[in-house]
C-alpha cells in the first residue's frame, strides 16, 4: 500500500462519505472507483455477515476510515446491503468473498462460525479481524493465532469497547493517579430483555458461544484485563435467570489479584441500572452511570466525525470522590468522547505500515481463556486457580 488517503469531493470541494460532514445521498452515494482510485482509497475489505454487528458496526466503521474500503459482503440480505452502500458487492459464500481480491477479511458471522471463517480466510493469505468473541474455546485460538504466524497475516480482535467514552475516562482517572491503588474495580453491564427469543436469536440458542458471558461479558472482561492485568483466580457465578432462558443470561464474576478485585456482573432482568463502573482506591473512588452512545449512534445513521460523536450527557458525568484532610472533596468528571472509529484506523495503520494491530490475538485469547474458567468455577461451585504453571510466562506475550 501506498498510504495515500483521499475520499471523492463533490463540486463545493467536500468530500464525500462517512465522516466527512455531509451524507452522501442518491448517485454520490459510495461511488464506484477507477482502479486508481481503489488504491488511494485503501485497503480493500470485506465482511462476512450483515445481522447487528455486521451492519451496524463494522460496515459503517470501515467506510468511516480513509485507509480501508468496503468491497464486498457476504450475507443473503443482498437489498439491505444495496440500500446502504449501493456499489459494493454482494456474495452468496466466502469463497467467493476470499477470491475476489480483497486484503482484510471482517468476520462479523454468529459466534458459531468465528472460528471456521477466520480460519479460511487466514489460509488465503489475508489479514483477519474477528467480531469479539474470538472464539468459542482457547484451543481454536491458539490455532487461528499459530496460522496466522505462519502465514505473515494480521490477526486482530475487535473488542470495540476499549474506545468506549466511560472506559476512556475510567483509565484517565486511573492514570492521574488522584485515587490512588485500586482495591475494588466493579463495572457492570445490566439491561432489562426479559424476553426470550429462541427462534428469531442465535444469542438466545443453547450454541457454542451463546449467552451473555460470551457476548456482554467478553467485553467487561478485556476492560477489566486492561486495567489490572490477568488475575490469579477467578470465581463464577452463571445463571439462566429468565423463566425460558436456554443459556447463560446472567453472570457475576469475580477476578483476584494480590491487592485488588474485579467484580463483573450483567443481566437481564435489571429495570433500574446503577452505576457502570465504580472504582476505589486507597485515595478516593470513581463511580460513573450511563452508557456509552455510540451504538445507538450508529444505529440512528450518525457515524464518526458527526456532531456529539461519542459525547456524553452532562448528567452522566462520572464523579470522583476524595479527600484533603478531614474535607472530602467530590468533582464531576467530564467524559472523554468515545472513539470506536480508533480501532479500524489502528488496523489500517498496522496493515499499511507492519506494526502492531489496536488489539492483539493473544489479548482476545486472554479473555476467552478466563471465559472457559468462568464455566469451570460455575459448573464445579468453586474459586479456579490461574497462577502460572513454573516456567511458563504470567503475562501475555
Amino acid at each position: 500500500m501506498t498510504g495515500l488517503r483521499s475520499r471523492a469531493a463533490d463540486p463545493s470541494g467536500q468530500r464525500l462519505g462517512p465522516g466527512s460532514g455531509r451524507r452522501p445521498t442518491g448517485k454520490d452515494k459510495y461511488p464506484n472507483p477507477t482502479e486508481t482510485e481503489a488504491i488511494i482509497m485503501g485497503i480493500r475489505t470485506g465482511l462476512i455477515g450483515y445481522g447487528l454487528s455486521g451492519s451496524v458496526f463494522h460496515a459503517p466503521l470501515i467506510a468511516a476510515e480513509e485507509g480501508l474500503q468496503l468491497t464486498g459482503v457476504v450475507t443473503s440480505q443482498t437489498d439491505k446491503v444495496r440500500e446502504d452502500y449501493e456499489n459494493v458487492d454482494v456474495y452468496e459464500d466466502v469463497e467467493a468473498l476470499l477470491g475476489s481480491g480483497v486484503e482484510l477479511v471482517v468476520v462479523a458471522s454468529p459466534n458459531t462460525l468465528h472460528y471456521e471463517h477466520a480460519k479460511s480466510a487466514i489460509l488465503a493469505g489475508k489479514h483477519v479481524v474477528v467480531e469479539k468473541p474470538f472464539t468459542n474455546t482457547v484451543r481454536e485460538a491458539e490455532e487461528l493465532i499459530q496460522l496466522a504466524r505462519d502465514k505473515g497475516v494480521l490477526l486482530s480482535v475487535f473488542h470495540n469497547r476499549r474506545w468506549d467514552n466511560d472506559f476512556l475516562t475510567v483509565r484517565q482517572v486511573l492514570d492521574s493517579g488522584t485515587i490512588g491503588r485500586i482495591s475494588v474495580y466493579e463495572a457492570h453491564y445490566d439491561r432489562y430483555s426479559p424476553e426470550v427469543e429462541v427462534e428469531t436469536r442465535w444469542r438466545d440458542q443453547p450454541l457454542p458461544g451463546s449467552g451473555i458471558l460470551y457476548d456482554l461479558g467478553a467485553h467487561l472482561i478485556d476492560q477489566a484485563v486492561q486495567v489490572l492485568g490477568s488475575p490469579d483466580s477467578i470465581w463464577a457465578d452463571l445463571r439462566l435467570d429468565r423463566e425460558e432462558a436456554e443459556t447463560v443470561d446472567y453472570f457475576h464474576l469475580v477476578l483476584a489479584y494480590p491487592q485488588s478485585r474485579a467484580i463483573l456482573r450483567a443481566g437481564t432482568l435489571v429495570r433500574q441500572a446503577g452505576p457502570r463502573f465504580m472504582v476505589h482506591g486507597d485515595l478516593g473512588s470513581y463511580i460513573k452511570y450511563g452508557l456509552d452512545p455510540q451504538e445507538d449512534q450508529l444505529k440512528a445513521g450518525l457515524r464518526p466525525g458527526d456532531a456529539d460523536w461519542g459525547a456524553d450527557k452532562e448528567e452522566c458525568y462520572g464523579e470522583l470522590t476524595t479527600a484533603v484532610g478531614d474535607l472530602t472533596m467530590r468533582t464531576k468528571i467530564d467524559t472523554l468522547p468515545g472513539s470506536y472509529q480508533e480501532y479500524y484506523r489502528g488496523i489500517a495503520e498496522a496493515i499499511s505500515g507492519g506494526g502492531k494491530p489496536p488489539v492483539r490475538a493473544e489479548e482476545a485469547l486472554e479473555v476467552i481463556r478466563l471465559i472457559e474458567a468462568a464455566h469451570r468455577s460455575a459448573r464445579e461451585r468453586r474459586v479456579i486457580d490461574l497462577s502460572p504453571v513454573p516456567g511458563e510466562a504470567a503475562q501475555i506475550d
